[in-house]
C-alpha cells in the first residue's frame, strides 16, 4: 500500500510542477517577447503584471466546454487527455538528481522516446474529432512534423547512447559527473571523472557531440510545435490549428501539455548532452568546486537551471525567427538534419570503437 501511495504522491507532485511551470513560462514568454519587440508586456495585474497569467488560467477553467455539434464527442473530448498524459508520463524516467528518479527504468530513454510520441495521436484525434477544416489541416501538419523529426531527433539520441553505451538515464547522468564508485565503470577514452566540471559533459567528450546537440535541439523545437516551427498553429492561416474548437478546461489541457512538452525536451537535452544534474564547476587542486556543489539539493538546482537556461532559448528563438513554409520545414529535415545525424551516429560508432 505504501509502494502505491508513494507513487501516487510521486504523480501529483510531477503535475503539480508542470501545472506551476506552464504557469512562469506563460508569464516568461509574454516579458521575453515584450522585450524583444520593445514593449511592456503585462503590467497592470499584480506586481509586473505577474497576476495577470494567474487570472487568465482562472478565467479559463470558467468557461464553458462547448462540443461542436458535428464533432465526434468521444474523440474531441478524449484527444486533450491523451495529448497531455503522453507529454506528462514522459517525466516518469527523467533523472533530477542523485537518487532521484521517478521510476528507475534501464530502458528509461527509449520510454520517454516512445511514449511522447501518443502526443501525435492526440493531435490526430483533436483535428478528425473537431469536424473542422483548420483544424484537420493543422493536425495533419502537426502529425507530418513530429513524425518526421523524430528521425533526426531519434539518430541524435542514439548517437549518445552509443557513447555511454547505456539507455538508463540516470547512468548516462553519473558518466558525466565526478568519480564515485558507479562511474568507475564507465570509464572512457576521454575521462575527466577525477576533476568533473563542464568538460565531463558528453557535448565536450567527443566533437561531433557538439553538432548532435543542435540537431536534437533544432528537432525539439518541431516535436513541441515551437517557432519557426509552428505551421500546424499558423494563425494566419488555420485560426489556431488542431485546437481551433477547444475552449475552457479542454483548450488547457493541450496548453499545459504545450509548456510541460518545452521543459521534457529541454530535460533529455540536459540530460544527454549538459552533464543532467551534475555541476559545470571542476575540482582543481585543493580547490573542490565539484565536491561543494554536488548532492541531492545542488543536482536539482543544476538541472532545473540548465533546462530553463534552453526554455529560454526556445522562447527567443520564436520572437526572432520567422516562420518556415510547409516545404521549407521538410526539405530541412530530409535534406538537412536527417544526413548530418546519421552522419554523427556512424562517428560515435568510430569513436567507440576506436577510441574507447
Amino acid at each position: 500500500m505504501d509502494f502505491y501511495l508513494l507513487y501516487i504522491i510521486v504523480g501529483i507532485g510531477l503535475f503539480a510542477f508542470s501545472a506551476l511551470f506552464a504557469l512562469f513560462g506563460v508569464y516568461a514568454e509574454r516579458k521575453v517577447s515584450a522585450f524583444i519587440q520593445d514593449r511592456l508586456g503585462p503590467t497592470e495585474t499584480g506586481k509586473y503584471g505577474a497576476l495577470q497569467t494567474i487570472a487568465d488560467i482562472l478565467k479559463m477553467v470558467q468557461k464553458e466546454l462547448i462540443t461542436p455539434s458535428a464533432a465526434d464527442k468521444f474523440l474531441f473530448i478524449l484527444a486533450p487527455a491523451i495529448i497531455f498524459i503522453g507529454v506528462y508520463l514522459g517525466f516518469a524516467a527523467m533523472p533530477w538528481a542523485p537518487g532521484i528518479v521517478p521510476v528507475k527504468l534501464n530502458i528509461g530513454l527509449y520510454y520517454t522516446f516512445a511514449i511522447i510520441s501518443i502526443e501525435t495521436l492526440g493531435i490526430l484525434m483533436a483535428g478528425w474529432g473537431s469536424n473542422n477544416k483548420y483544424a484537420i489541416l493543422g493536425a495533419m501538419r502537426s502529425a507530418a512534423q513530429i513524425i518526421s523529426y523524430e528521425i533526426p531527433a531519434g539518430f541524435a539520441i542514439i548517437a549518445v547512447v552509443m557513447i555511454c553505451q547505456s539507455l538508463n538515464l540516470q547512468d548516462i547522468a553519473l558518466q558525466q559527473g565526478i568519480l564515485s564508485p558507479e562511474r568507475v565503470k564507465f570509464a572512457g577514452f576521454w575521462d575527466v571523472s577525477k576533476t568533473g566540471g563542464i568538460l565531463a559533459w558528453n557535448i565536450f567528450k567527443a566533437p561531433h557531440l557538439i553538432v548532435t546537440f543542435f540537431i536534437y535541439f533544432i528537432a525539439s523545437l518541431a516535436e513541441s510545435n515551437r517557432a519557426p516551427f509552428d505551421i500546424p498553429e499558423a494563425e494566419s492561416e488555420l485560426v489556431a490549428g488542431f485546437h481551433t474548437e477547444y475552449t475552457g478546461l479542454r483548450f488547457a489541457f493541450v496548453f499545459l501539455a504545450e509548456y510541460s512538452m518545452m521543459f521534457l525536451v529541454s530535460m533529455i537535452a540536459v540530460t544527454l548532452f549538459l552533464g543532467a544534474w551534475n555541476t559545470p564547476l571542476p575540482n582543481i587542486g585543493s580547490v573542490r568546486l565539484a565536491d561543494w556543489t554536488t548532492g541531492t539539493f545542488w543536482g536539482i538546482i543544476w538541472i532545473i537551471i540548465k533546462c530553463l537556461g534552453l526554455v529560454g532559448l526556445q522562447m527567443w528563438i520564436r520572437w526572432t525567427l520567422p516562420r518556415f513554409r510547409v516545404d521549407q520545414l521538410m526539405a530541412f529535415c530530409w535534406k538537412v538534419l536527417t544526413p548530418l545525424a546519421f552522419a554523427c551516429m556512424l562517428l560515435s560508432g568510430v569513436w567507440r570503437l576506436w577510441l574507447m
